[in-house]
């Protein structure tokens, strides 16, 4: 024993390095090898092309029918939307070099957000670099200790992650169950604010939430409403204001966050939008907001154009709902399942893993490009 103790304190500090070092690989080999033996390593395949519904890819010959984007409306190489970008960028610059409340708010960042609250009826609204830092950011500066949070179970990430921050008391209701939320809500009835958060549309399933039966729920036992629009922005409900159009619930939604990184542009950013005392606090308070480097301004312009164009008219939200609609009922005449309630993620169901990977392979030899691990198929706009 103590001959080994005086080999591993004659160690030089660099061997001891170069040991944890190994260890460190050796961990991170297991951990990888793991992932693959589980059939859910995430490849990444190179475009060469502008994103679209047609691109290219390194490696593959020819044009590719691209079904994975969450380029909903096509607006992430819209003429305009792209001239937009490059007008800001030529007068505001590439970037901020700073936080917006040193010195990183431009005129466009303050007109890009009352864009936003005016397009949801809102009261304020706030930039983020992305909605995942806006749901990181929402929870621990608005709720304490003496509140409580009541979230679906199939939430996406950003928003289970957020709520970990927060020290409120955490309620997780089943998948889409209205009764198991009213007894959630009958139980954190002793807490001082209760908080009930829903993506608007879930992702992976492109199955839509009950707001109405949520926000009726909410109402009978003093709860507000947080929904996540990033999958619903843009082009659900009939001028795309999102699910809270879709079920006529605008008015009893409290807090929307969502994207500016899918079909509004499709390029990066995310945003709260609700009462202004919120917006108000979240800039003194949350701690994404106030680490974080302002959105480049050209983000901020192919944002804004985006929303334009929304407001000018709803043509591209019925275009993109038509789209919808023949893609499911001309894969369900084929006799395919497809999942979800009408929405542009159209999940088809082939009931094993393998075959889903296995199709996917052979869809890209014919020219289509699909996520393999879910095969899921995304509508988008031409």
């Amino acid at each position: 024993m103590w001959a080994s103790f005086m080999w591993r304190a004659a160690l030089s500090p660099g061997r001891r390095a170069h040991s944890a070092l190994a260890q460190l690989r050796c961990i991170l080999d297991s951990e990888l090898e793991g992932i693959r033996g589980a059939g859910t390593w995430k490849s990444e395949r190179v475009i060469t092309s502008r994103q679209g519904p047609c691109i290219l890819v390194d490696g593959i010959s020819g044009g590719i029918l691209n079904f994975c984007a969450n380029n909903y409306l096509g607006l992430s190489s819209h003429p305009e939307v792209i001239q937009a970008g490059l007008q800001a960028l030529e007068e505001f610059g590439a970037g901020l070099s700073s936080t917006r409340f040193i010195c990183g708010t431009q005129s466009i960042h303050k007109n890009l957000e009352a864009k936003i609250a005016r397009f949801h009826q809102r009261e304020d609204a706030i930039l983020y670099p992305s909605c995942f830092d806006a749901n990181a950011g929402l929870f621990e500066a608005l709720l304490t200790p003496e509140d409580a949070v009541l979230s679906d179970e199939l939430n996406h990430a950003s928003i289970i992650d957020g709520i970990r921050l927060c020290k409120a008391h955490k309620y997780r209701y089943r998948h889409l169950d209205m009764a198991d939320l009213e007894a959630k809500l009958k139980e954190a009835q002793k807490h001082r604010l209760r908080l009930v958060a829903t993506d608007g549309a879930f992702s992976m399933d492109g199955d839509i939430a009950p707001l109405q039966d949520i926000c009726r729920l909410a109402a009978q036992y003093g709860a507000l409403v947080f929904v996540d629009e990033c999958h619903a922005t843009g082009f659900l409900g009939p001028t795309g204001r999102g699910t809270d159009e879709l079920l006529g619930v605008m008015d009893q939604v409290t807090i929307i966050n969502s994207t500016l990184g899918k079909a509004l542009g499709g390029a990066s950013g995310g945003y709260t939008t609700g009462p202004e005392p919120l917006v108000s606090l979240l800039r003194q308070r949350s701690r994404p907001y106030l680490f974080s480097n302002s959105l480049p301004p050209a983000v901020v312009g192919c944002a804004s154009k985006a929303l334009d164009l929304l407001m000018e008219s709803n043509a591209i939200v019925q275009s993109m709902a038509a789209k919808t609609r023949r893609f499911r009922s001309k894969m369900e005449a084929a006799g395919f399942t497809v999942s979800g309630a009408d929405h542009p993620i159209c999940p088809v169901m082939l009931g094993d893993a393998r075959l889903s990977s296995q199709m996917a392979d052979d869809m890209l030899k014919k020219g289509k490009w699909l996520t393999s691990r879910t095969f899921r198929w995304t509508a988008q706009g031409a």
